[in-house]
């Protein structure tokens, strides 16, 4: 029996052709083709528990995208490129400041331990390649130091009592691994290492309605599976 207490870490709502590039980059991305949806900003803040980005994108990507989906106002902060990997700026707009971003408990030594940058395709393309990363002077999704230093920077205590969504399938092993309770997004099957399946976000309350009753209920129980099949268009 379960009270969760956070939703943590909606990093691929603003995923969309997510890349650790530099500003320039971000600025070619199609930003045109992310419309805004008022059905899951309403679904979002009729959530009576914490929210919170975790997202590999820098703070300039972050923005652009939550700002076209019109859900900015919807989460308490966001912790993204730039919390994990202090020293790695990127150019922001001044235009942020209605956005809170959580403050990083990293330094600049601790961001940068290593020597080379770590190639994580190629890590994923050798034969028994395992499931765990080498150290990496790169701090993000899916070592889960960085889930860890994630949830410390959010001041989540208890990884058992926060929701992890993800459309990653790695980053839903790392999330579990750490202890997270892992909803993967985007299929109804259930993977391993996923407590739960929604083909779409939208659904998210047909699935999990217990999440509305938070605030009245001192333990919150969830079935063994739960995979939602029926696709809500926005």
């Amino acid at each position: 029996m379960t009270k969760f207490l956070c939703i943590f870490i909606w990093g691929f709502l603003i995923k969309m052709l997510i890349s650790l590039l530099c500003s320039f980059v971000h600025g070619r991305l199609p930003y045109e083709n992310l419309k805004p949806d008022p059905v899951l900003k309403t679904l979002l803040l009729s959530l009576p528990i914490r929210k919170v980005i975790f997202t590999n994108a820098d703070k300039v990507h972050a923005l652009k995208a939550l700002r076209r989906l019109g859900l900015e106002d919807c989460f308490e902060g966001i912790i993204c490129f730039e919390t994990l990997n202090p020293i790695h700026k990127s150019i922001v707009s001044d235009d942020e400041d209605d956005i809170e971003f959580m403050g990083s408990t990293l330094t600049s030594t601790t961001a940068t331990s290593g020597s080379e940058i770590f190639d994580i395709i190629g890590h994923f393309s050798q034969p028994n390649s395992g499931s765990k990363l080498p150290k990496t002077p790169i701090i993000c999704k899916p070592s889960e130091y960085a889930i860890e230093q994630a949830l410390k920077i959010a001041n989540i205590t208890n990884p058992q009592k926060t929701l992890f969504f993800e459309d990653s399938v790695r980053n839903i092993q790392a999330g579990k691994r750490v202890g997270l309770h892992t909803v993967l997004v985007g299929s109804s099957q259930r993977i391993k290492g996923a407590d739960y399946a929604l083909e779409s976000i939208h659904n998210l309350k047909e699935a999990l309605p217990e999440l509305w009753e938070a605030e009245k209920m001192s333990e919150v129980g969830y079935p063994g599976q739960v995979a939602v099949e029926t696709s809500v268009t926005a």
